[in-house]
Formats: structure tokens, C-alpha cells, sequence
């Protein structure tokens, strides 16, 4: 049984924010306190570490789930299935439906109900549920709509990764910068062609790991500390992605029975430039090897971090030729990998 992307989509939105527009925000430190340098020194020094120039956000009339179903759409159309042929809706996101200019979230129904809805899918026999798994969510869903054809309970799923981090930033955090909006999504069903997902692992570290990613009060202390915010402690996230991801991604491939030498592409979570690109180099390294020009695609230049819409997203903008010098052929090996809060991680070794 080969269990396969047959259709992908994303909606990128057209509202680019571009670094420069960060130039007249109050910064702050976490306690409060000015941070003793200028907001050009400091956004330079973002794009420094991040390579983030621009990012998107959505458009003020659109919610999550509305994202989510634009990427639906064209990954259903790029499939040639009918929607009604789909036996499960698997929406990955973190933060529910949020309306612009306010924080209340909204997750009843949940987001995949509400893009079943607006696919005008009639069939009950649809089970449509989110997944809550931090930036992995979408490799997760995807993990999930695998296990469910194996187990011969389903034949086509949708598997969505959607996000408005736009939506819930502290404007006086410096991270703030990093997030952005963004859905992608992709058909998955058993084939008779050669190759889908391999091997699959997946981990979740809560012990002393659980807050490196949380919902906390605005670093201005004059606001309502009651109103939270997204928040990170980045250091520990990155030690945490060095350490861990790697290791996950050796165990996978090995398990899969195929060589470093076989893999052509490593679709990562778009989070951070140079966290990216030491994960991928400590990964090769255990291999004792060093990175192979090209295997690497990146949009976060131009694209920030949406958290579960980065991996679908990138796949299907690679796929689609849509990122300069990178391209996909038939029967090449992909590792699908990310880190994000719980902490979470997995990785997925696919033949394409």
C-alpha cells in the first residue's frame, strides 16, 4: 500500500509587511524596560539571525478557516478528486479563528467543520477535526490520514495547516516580527504509484519543555496583563531543535532503510534561518558529511514563520516551481521535519 500527496495548495496573503514597517514600534525587554538600542539596529539584527525580510498577513474580512479553505480548494482541484470523495477534514492550527482588531478566539465548530462547510461537502461519513500540535501540526495530520488509510478507514483525506499569528503578537515583543499567516493543504491517498511516506517519527517533550512556548502578557506593562500574547524563549527552543530534531530525522531515514545519499529534499519548518540551517547541517553530520548545495528550500525570507502552514506551503511552492533553483522529480526522497510548542517534533521520510 503507498500512501500518497496527490493534490497540494496554499493561500499566501496579499498583505506584505515588510521589516521597515517595524521601524516605529516601541520594543521592549521582557521586564518592561527599554531596550538601549535603535529600531533599525534592532530589525537588522532580526534579519540577521532570522533571514526574514517581509512577511504576510491576512486581510482584515478573512478568518483562519477561511485561509484554510482557499488552500483546500486548489488542492482538491490539483488532486481532480471530487470533495465529496473526501473520508476525513484534518485541520492543523493553534489558535483558532481570530477576527481582525481583537483576541477573543474562536474554535466552535472546529476549523475543519468550517471548511467542510464551505467546500459544500454533504457526507456525513466526512469527519472533519482539528489537530492542536504546535508548528508540526500539518506533519502530524498528515502522520494521522496515513494511519488512517493503512488501517483501511479511509480512502482520501484532506489534511490542512492553517494560521493568523498576525493575530495574536505583542507589538512591543521583538519576536513578533517573526510571525505570519498563511495555509497550505494536500490530498492524500492510497495510490498504485511507487513511493508516499516510508517512515514516520514523532515525539512530544513536556517535562521541563512545556512553557518554552507560551500565551503570556505584553512586554508593555502599562497594558492589560490579562490580555495574552504568543511568546518564546528562543534560546531555549533553539538548543531544544539542536539537540533533538536531528537525531529524529537519523532515526527516520534509518528506519526507512534508504541512504543519506538518496535524500534530495529536507521540506523544514520554516521558523528561523539559522536554526534551520544548523539542524540540517548537525543532521548531515551525523552522517559525517556536509549539506549538499540545494537540498535546503527556504521561504521564510519572504513569507516569516506561519507555524503549521510552512511546511504544506513550501512543498507546494517547490512542487509547483514556485522557488527559485528548487524543483521536485518523480521518485525523489523528501524528509518533512518540525519543532514547535508542546515541544513537539517529527519528522517523515517520503518518496515523491
Amino acid at each position: 500500500m503507498n500512501i500518497k500527496i496527490t493534490g497540494t495548495g496554499s493561500y499566501i496573503p496579499n498583505t506584505i509587511e515588510k521589516n521597515e514597517a517595524f521601524h516605529n514600534h516601541q520594543f521592549l525587554n521582557a521586564d518592561g524596560s527599554t531596550i538601549n538600542s535603535t529600531n533599525e539596529i534592532i530589525v537588522e539584527k532580526f534579519k540577521a539571525i532570522t533571514g526574514i525580510a517581509e512577511r504576510r498577513y491576512a486581510e482584515p474580512e478573512l478568518k483562519n478557516s477561511d485561509l484554510a479553505f482557499f488552500a483546500a480548494e486548489k488542492a482538491i482541484a490539483d488532486a481532480k478528486i471530487d470533495a465529496e470523495e473526501l473520508d476525513y477534514i484534518i485541520l492543523a492550527h493553534n489558535f483558532g479563528d481570530i477576527k481582525a482588531n481583537t483576541l477573543q478566539s474562536d474554535a466552535v465548530p472546529c476549523l475543519a467543520a468550517r471548511v467542510k462547510h464551505l467546500l459544500k461537502i454533504k457526507n456525513p461519513k466526512c469527519v472533519a477535526y482539528d489537530v492542536l500540535f504546535g508548528c508540526p501540526g500539518w506533519n502530524e495530520g498528515f502522520i494521522q490520514a496515513s494511519a488512517f488509510i493503512k488501517a483501511g478507514i479511509a480512502k482520501k483525506c484532506l489534511v490542512i495547516g492553517a494560521e493568523t499569528l498576525s493575530r495574536v503578537i505583542d507589538k512591543h515583543d521583538r519576536d513578533s516580527m517573526i510571525y505570519s499567516d498563511g495555509a497550505g493543504a494536500a490530498v492524500v491517498e492510497e495510490t498504485n504509484e511507487e513511493g508516499g511516506i516510508l517512515t514516520h517519527e514523532s515525539a512530544s517533550y513536556t517535562y521541563e519543555e512545556i512553557k518554552y512556548l507560551f500565551f503570556g502578557g505584553s512586554y508593555n506593562t502599562a497594558l492589560d496583563q490579562d490580555v495574552k500574547y504568543i511568546k518564546m524563549f528562543g534560546r531555549k527552543i533553539y538548543e531544544f531543535a539542536l539537540s533533538h530534531v536531528p537525531d529524529a530525522m537519523k532515526l527516520c531515514l534509518d528506519r526507512s532503510g534508504l541512504a543519506i545519499t538518496d535524500v534530495k529534499k529536507i521540506i523544514i519548518h520554516q521558523a528561523n534561518e539559522k536554526m534551520d540551517e544548523a539542524i540540517v547541517k548537525r543532521f548531515y553530520k551525523l552522517y559525517d558529511m556536509s549539506v549538499p548545495e540545494g537540498v535546503m528550500p527556504m521561504s521564510i525570507y519572504e513569507l516569516g514563520n506561519s507555524s503549521v502552514a510552512t511546511i504544506p506551503t513550501l512543498f507546494d511552492l517547490v512542487k509547483n516551481n514556485k522557488i527559485k533553483d528548487q524543483s521536485l522529480n518523480k521518485g525523489d526522497v523528501i524528509i518533512f521535519t518540525s519543532v514547535g510548542a508542546g515541544m513537539n517534533l517529527n519528522a517523515i521520510v517520503y518518496k515523491y
